[in-house]
């Protein structure tokens, strides 16, 4: 006896099991989580430096250009920004989803102290790893100018915090 012919045999049975399997794909479907910002790590590194004094454009031509050439040299970089102000320049690192943050920090690292930076600059290059997808979508300032900041401070723990993370997805 052929499996095809149990079906051919018996319609109504067929047509049973077919409208059971589609409203169990259905409601599974419906029950699927979906996530509209996904959690993933990007492995970004941050890069500060500081020369006290100096304009922007002495910043980018002296300070941020020679990191950038050293940073280029690090594989799995995928995207370099930098920006230079008075006296500061920030470049940010971001490596490809496969690159492990940690082995990506050693790397930069290594790029800083081989680069010679000038010798009035006060400290060397800082760097820390960062998630940009774990910054904060809500940032809340409570201010009074009749209670007291302990007041204020224990309202917002007892009264806000609780009703805020009470919404869902918080």
């Amino acid at each position: 006896m052929n499996i095809c012919e149990v079906f051919i045999r018996r319609p109504i049975a067929t047509t049973l099991v077919m409208m059971a399997i589609l409203i169990f794909g259905v409601a599974g479907y419906l029950q699927l989580p979906v996530s509209d910002l996904p959690n993933v790590d990007y492995p970004t590194i941050f890069v500060s430096a500081n020369l006290p004094g100096a304009d922007p454009d002495t910043m980018a031509a002296v300070v941020a250009l020679p990191l950038e050439k050293q940073f280029s040299t690090i594989p799995g970089v995928e995207q370099m920004t930098s920006n230079s102000g008075r006296g500061r320049t920030f470049i940010t690192l971001q490596f490809d989803l496969t690159r492990e943050i940690d082995g990506a920090a050693q790397d930069v690292q290594a790029a800083i102290a081989t680069v010679r930076m000038p010798k009035d600059m006060p400290s060397p290059p800082q760097w820390r790893k960062s998630n940009p997808a774990a910054q904060a979508v809500l940032t809340l300032a409570l201010y009074s100018d009749t209670l007291p900041m302990s007041v204020m401070d224990e309202y917002a723990e007892t009264n806000l915090a609780q009703q805020l993370s009470s919404l869902p997805g918080v």
